[in-house]
């Protein structure tokens, strides 16, 4: 008898880009207010902005990109905070999709990958959170050079996986959504780096807008997940409790019947 469901873990993926969407937007606002960064809809910029010039002065170094929100205080702080949980959130989401996938696939080599990219993520999202790029600018590229690769990586290994596990109608509409979500953050992030290393003012700038985009549809992609963790059963971790003590009885068994097949070959001597 399958054991009952836990409806409250569907509202981990919604509650995700919920948290951080809110949580970038309040950095972005703290940021503008505090003159740091200029507004997404500004196009005119300046080479520099002398003592007179106006508080609102717009130079490269104001062009509104997501780690630029939140390299100074006190925005930083929360910038660090927003990343420091929803890099927990991505863990929590990505062990949660493996057990289920787990629990309806069996073992898949994908689905393993699927997990490391998304914990790797994590790793890079607390390095972007934690080392702002005015003061640790290359440990905060390091991280962002890990976590937005991963990332994408992570949702096209979902995509995939979605595709294998669907049966039904809405299953499929569900690995096309996650396929058209998967090709927008791909178009997104490489538009982003290659419009970065631009010295146009303007370029620069779409590469913000293109960061911001990236990272807006890779949450709602990690949203997206509500339709499947609703269905979560204490079954689903009771598989993923005995896939992690597999190996360990795996080599018990392997040391039993090497063990075993040494009494028998010591037992044939013996009797030789």
């Amino acid at each position: 008898m399958p054991g009952p469901r836990m409806p409250a873990w569907g509202i981990l993926p919604v509650t995700l880009p919920a948290f951080t969407i809110t949580g970038m937007w309040i950095v972005y606002a703290m940021a503008l207010s505090n003159n740091h960064i200029c507004p997404v809809h500004n196009w005119n910029y300046n080479q520099s902005c002398g003592v007179d010039g106006p508080v609102s002065c717009c130079t490269l170094d104001h062009i509104p990109l997501v780690s630029k929100c939140g390299t100074l205080p006190p925005e930083s702080c929360f910038f660090s905070l927003i990343c420091s949980l929803g890099s927990f959130m991505v863990i929590l989401v990505g062990l949660l999709r493996y057990a289920h996938l787990l629990e309806r696939l069996g073992p898949s080599l994908l689905n393993t990958l699927g997990l490391a990219t998304g914990w790797v993520c994590a790793a890079g999202l607390t390095m972007v959170g934690n080392f702002q790029v005015d003061h640790a600018k290359v440990l905060h590229y390091i991280g962002a050079g890990v976590a937005f690769p991963t990332s994408m990586l992570f949702l096209l290994l979902q995509s995939i996986l979605t595709y294998r596990m669907a049966k039904t109608r809405g299953q499929y509409w569900t690995g096309h959504l996650r396929s058209i979500l998967t090709a927008v953050a791909f178009l997104t992030l490489v538009f982003s780096g290659v419009f970065f290393i631009q010295e146009s003012f303007v370029l620069q700038h779409v590469a913000a807008l293109c960061e911001w985009m990236f990272i807006i549809d890779v949450l709602v992609f990690y949203g997206t997940f509500t339709f499947e963790f609703g269905a979560i059963s204490t079954d689903t971790f009771l598989v993923l409790l005995k896939a992690s003590r597999a190996p360990k009885s795996y080599k018990g068994e392997s040391s039993v019947s090497s063990t075993a097949h040494i009494h028998s070959h010591a037992e044939g001597l013996a009797m030789a």
